[in-house]
């Protein structure tokens, strides 16, 4: 069996040498037919598998990104809340000195969080009522 592959292999390539011209034609004439055929499998049939390869976590900021940016959101609208119940105590005149700090407190963190995420202001509207 061995010996038999050998031998057809030596009159293939015997015959390429013999033959440099016909053995391109039929070459190109195969390596085209196989990248047309390629072309069409991949428009008319189209693999599922095709690009569903995921990167890896550490890589992907993405979803990090939205994580980030919906918790900062949600930071801000606690804070937001918070900066209302103490306008309302202000309104009233019931202050204290705690909570005069705890708006400065508030004011920073909002800001440090608007600067990170780059959101829009909802502090502008409690400045506004």
């Amino acid at each position: 069996m061995n010996t038999t592959l050998k031998q057809t292999g030596q009159k293939w390539l015997n015959w390429a040498t013999q033959h440099p011209k016909k053995f391109f034609i039929y070459s190109m004439v195969f390596l085209s037919v196989s990248f047309i055929g390629s072309l069409i499998q991949g428009i008319f049939f189209p693999s599922d598998n095709a690009f569903k390869i995921k990167p890896p976590i550490l890589y992907s900021k993405s979803k990090m990104e939205q994580n980030t940016t919906v918790n900062n959101e949600k930071e801000m609208a606690k804070i937001v809340n918070e900066l209302k119940s103490l306008k309302v105590k202000s309104d009233r005149k019931e202050l204290q000195k705690e909570d005069s700090l705890r708006i400065d407190y508030l004011f920073y963190q909002y800001q440090k969080l608007k600067n990170a995420s780059s959101t829009g202001g909802n502090l502008s509207k409690i400045k506004n009522k």
